[in-house]
Parts: structure tokens; sequence; C-alpha cells
């Protein structure tokens, strides 16, 4: 057992916000809910706990204190059906270490982006994270528990067990091949337009996150290392139409989510839940960040990307120009030859992709669609019908659907197993990335590594530059942390209340507007963060299912995100000056 003994390394912070700021509240019940919310913050281990407290439940508070009985969290809770009154108040209190808490991100991305070796760079900032925390038993104390939770036995399963085995299976069948050499032939005639079906397939997918970024690559990787598209590229085209196009058609999870950390009491538009939503949708044509985004996968698919970089342009040249010989036996055309990858990492499939199918064995294109074809239903049609997309149904009934007909079509028993042996083995690397990428994300979250980040911003900046420094500063906690849906849960409930109190001082319609402005910067700027990220969820899935290095993808997408980001802060730069 690995351990160590001292004492803390550095200096606790709380950080106390109650909004409106001019809220008239018995001080007696405030003091007490926020001792409440400071255990919630040490027992979920998170860095944030907003609450959001009406008169019933301070009054349930009052009583219990005049009863000397003991106040719980669940005191301050609404009712789920319950809407808050008109002198609500939103109680946030969170914690962190000064400059400590973003030294892990700073140590993990900065060993990432000079030796580009991701697991000892995620080992080192995991390590310094414990050793901030005081938790000096690395194994019992942080490693574990952190392994033994949902979130990264879900990582496990959908993506070593569910995910490898159905690549395995495609692989050791050719399905994936077969699928590509019937693409090619009806509707793919060169590299722009098999760019174009991954693009088209990344709009489609508008659910975003891990669920786009896995049907997107999957579907499309046999057709682009056909027609020589680099892994970068594709890794590119991947990742920057799964988040960045569901904040734009937004008919999925993330509304109902954000929608619920956007609450200001006192704001009539954002009364309600209904309201709340529709603000969201009213947004969304101001998420410029995500506009440009999508616009710049669709010139790299036309082969028409302005700005890509030197990095970029020459993987480009490269896979046009170089290609993978054919097997000896197959009458392919040289315009069919496919992309070698230089790394096998993450995907650990090495060596002519025909020799890894069965003998004797020859595939159709269908035993690729129809496994496909059931995910894409399952997943898509249970987001519709649920509250989110049940992505691990999907994919296993896709993986025993690929299995069936494989047996069914004469395919042995031993080489079916062989196979998806072969696909665990596969995926093995991105798996343990990501484990160690949630595990890095929690540990940042706990410090407070964002709460830190945006109190570097104050409400005496210029009105103008507001909204940049805001998507500049959002950015910074989600490339930190590596996820958009976390840094959501600490930025809005800090950056409406400072949007809305720069607002108060202009015409009420000048003020909705520039609110509205403000969130798409924070919107975005935790999408862009995401994205950049070599420690995000989806950044390291896109590298995976795009045969492409985990930091070569990072570098590579760098330039034309950034472009793209600088833009969106000028439109609303300009936007800004417009309305106000």
């Amino acid at each position: 057992m690995l351990s160590f003994v001292g004492s803390r390394l550095a200096t606790e912070t709380w950080e106390i916000s109650v909004q409106p700021t001019d809220a008239d509240v018995a001080p007696e019940p405030l003091a007490v809910a926020t001792d409440i919310l400071k255990s919630e913050v040490i027992q979920q281990r998170k860095s944030t706990v907003s609450q959001v407290l009406d008169a019933s439940s301070l009054q349930r508070v009052q009583q219990k204190m005049d009863a000397d009985e003991a106040v719980v969290f669940a005191d301050l809770e609404l009712p789920a059906d319950a809407t808050p009154t008109d002198d609500a108040i939103r109680l946030t209190v969170g914690h962190h270490f000064g400059i400590w808490s973003i030294l892990p991100a700073i140590i993990t991305l900065s060993l990432c982006l000079v030796f580009r070796e991701p697991l000892p760079a995620l080992l080192l900032g995991i390590i310094s994270a414990a050793l901030i925390l005081s938790r000096f038993d690395l194994t019992d104390a942080v490693l574990l528990p952190a392994m033994a939770s949902t979130s990264a036995a879900g990582i496990l399963l959908l993506y070593l067990w569910l995910l490898g085995g159905l690549l395995g299976i495609w692989a050791k069948t050719g399905a994936a091949l077969a699928f590509a050499d019937w693409t090619c032939a009806k509707f793919v005639r060169g590299p722009r337009s098999a760019k174009l079906v991954a693009w088209g397939l990344g709009i489609l997918f508008f659910q975003g996150g891990t669920i786009s970024t896995v049907l997107v690559g999957t579907t499309v990787r046999p057709i682009t290392d056909r027609n020589r598209i680099s892994p970068e590229e594709l890794s590119y085209v991947v990742d920057s139409t799964a988040s960045p196009i569901a904040s734009l058609i937004a008919f999925n999870a993330w509304p109902a989510y954000v929608g619920a950390l956007i609450f200001v009491p006192g704001v009539s538009y954002l009364a309600t839940e209904s309201d709340r939503i529709g603000f969201f949708f009213q947004c969304a044509p101001l998420s410029f960040y995500s506009i440009f985004a999508v616009l710049g996968t669709f010139l790299l698919s036309i082969d028409k990307a302005p700005v890509l970089g030197k990095r970029f342009r020459e993987a480009i040249a490269k896979s046009r120009q170089v290609g993978r010989q054919s097997h000896p036996n197959d009458a392919v055309s040289k315009t069919e030859n496919s992309v070698k990858v230089e790394t096998t990492e993450p995907t650990g499939f090495e060596g002519d992709v025909r020799e890894q199918i069965a003998d004797g064995y020859h595939a159709s294109a269908f035993e690729f669609a129809i496994p496909l074809i059931v995910l894409i239903v399952i997943a898509v049609g249970t987001g519709f019908l649920g509250s989110k997309p049940q992505v691990r149904w999907a994919f296993s009934a896709a993986l025993v659907v690929a299995a069936m007909i494989a047996l069914c079509r004469g395919l042995r028993m031993q080489s079916l197993i062989e196979g998806i042996g072969d696909g665990l083995k596969s995926v093995t690397v991105v798996s343990v990335i990501l484990v160690m990428a949630v595990i890095l994300g929690g540990l940042t979250k706990e410090l407070g590594g964002g709460l830190y980040v945006s109190g570097m911003i104050g409400e005496n900046a210029p009105h103008l530059i507001v909204p940049a420094v805001l998507f500049v500063m959002t950015g910074a906690m989600a490339f930190a942390t590596g996820t958009s849906f976390g840094t959501y849960a600490i930025a809005f409930p800090l950056t409406m209340p400072l949007s809305l109190s720069i607002a108060s001082g202009m015409a009420p319609e000048s003020g909705e507007w520039f609110v509205m402005i403000c969130f798409a910067a924070v919107l975005n700027g935790s999408v862009w963060g995401d994205q950049c990220s070599p420690i995000s969820d989806t950044t390291i899935l896109s590298s995976l299912v795009s045969g492409c290095d985990l930091m070569q993808h990072v570098r590579t997408q760098l330039v034309p995100a950034c472009v793209a980001g600088f833009l969106a802060m000028v439109a609303w730069t300009v936007m800004t000056m417009i309305v106000t």
C-alpha cells in the first residue's frame, strides 16, 4: 500500500453567496442553512453546493431551532413540484484552496502537452490533488473509491466491454470493411464526400457528448480510412460536431439540466422551469462558438478551411500521399487505400485489418448496418421517450445482434470469442485513460478549481468585455476539469447573478439581451474548454473512435478551435455594443 503521513498543504477558503444580495432574511436560520451546505460540500466531496430557499424552508429551519432539534439538508429542499416564491433566495456555498486548486490540472496539462503521454501525466495530477486534500493513502482513499463509483464502472462497461466487444466482432468478421466497400461504391467519390458523410452524421446525432462521438466515429471510420482521410481530420469533425451541435439543436437533456442551474429569485423570465427552458432556446442563436465550430468542420469537409495550423495541414497532406497498401488478393483501387495510423494508441489494433478477418468468412454490409441501426434506434428513441438516451442498452443490443448475425452466417464460436477478446484489448488503454481522467476531474472539482477561477472576475469589469471574459473563464474551468456539465454546475450559479447585477443598470430590454449574451458565452465557453481538454471524455473518445493519437488530436484541433473561439468573442462584443 502506498501512503504518506503529513499535514494539509494548502489553506481552505470558503465562499458564501446570497442572491439577491439585498434580500431581507433572518440571520440565524441563514447561518444554520450555510453550515448545512458546508457539510454537504464536505460529505459529497464537491466544491460548491447551491440551494434555493423560500419562506417555508427558512421557517422550517427556525421551528427546528426553536425546538432544539437537529436541522438536516432535507429541511432546506423545496418539494419537487413547488415553484419558488418571489421572496426566495439562492444560497451558494463553496470552497477552494487558492492557486493550489488548479495545480493538479496545470501539472497534468503541462506534462500531456510536453511529453504527449497522458497516463503518467494523469497519475501525477491525481497524486498532487490527493496530497493537497490530505488523502495520503492513495490507493484506499483515492483510487479505490473513485474506481468503485458508478461513473467509473459505467466507463468500463460501455467503453471497454460493450464498445470493445462490438469493434472486435466487426474486425473479426470484416463487417466494417464490407460496409466501407458498399458505401464507397454507392455514395463516396473521394475524401471530400467521405468527410461530408461524417459531418452530416455529426449534425444528425444531435444528442451530443459521448453518444454522438461514438456513433459518428464508429460509423464513419471505415469509410474515411478507405479514402485517405487522416485520423486528425476525422477526430476533429467528430469532436467539433458533438457538444457544439447539441447546444444549437438542443432537443436533448441540456435545457432541463442547465435550466435547473440558472434560477435567480426575482427575475420574471427565469421564474419557472418552462421559462428557463424557453430562455435556453432563445439564446441558441447567440451560441456563436458552436456556430463557428460547426461551420469550421463543414469548411474542412469541403477542403476550404482557412486556418488549420501547420501540424494539421501536414497530417492532411501526408494522409493524401501515403496510404496503406491493399491486401495482395484484393482488387481494390489505389484511391481506396486506407490511412496508416502512426501509433497504436489508443485503439491498439496493429497490422493490416484484413488479416484479422476469420479465414473463409465473407462479410456483408448489412452485418455492420443492422447492429448500427439497432444501436441508433435504441439510443435516440430512449432519449426522446425518456429523460436521457440509454446508451448502454443500445450498445448491449448492438453487441448481441452483431454476434448473432455472425454466428448465423457461419462464424465459429471460437473465432467470435477471439474477436471479442481482441476488441477488449484494443480499447484497454483508452479505458484506463478515461477512468483516470474521471478521477482527476472529480478531485479538481472537489478542490474548487472552477470556483477559484471564477473568483478572478468581479462586477467591476467593463460590461463590453464581460461576455468574452466569461467565455475565457468558463473555458479555462472546463479545460482544467475536462467536463462541460460539471463546469455548468459551478459557473451558472455564480455568473448569472453577476450578469444580472451588471444588467440592472441598463434599460430592461437591453439588460435582458445582455444576460442572454452572457448566458451563451458561459454555455459555449464550457463547450470550448471541454472540447480542447486532453482529459475530457469526449476528446479521448474522439481520438479512440478515429484511430488518432490523443495528443495529436489535441494539438491539431487546438488551432481551429481557438480561431472559432476568438471569432465568437468578437461577435459577442459587437452584439453587446449594439444592444447596450
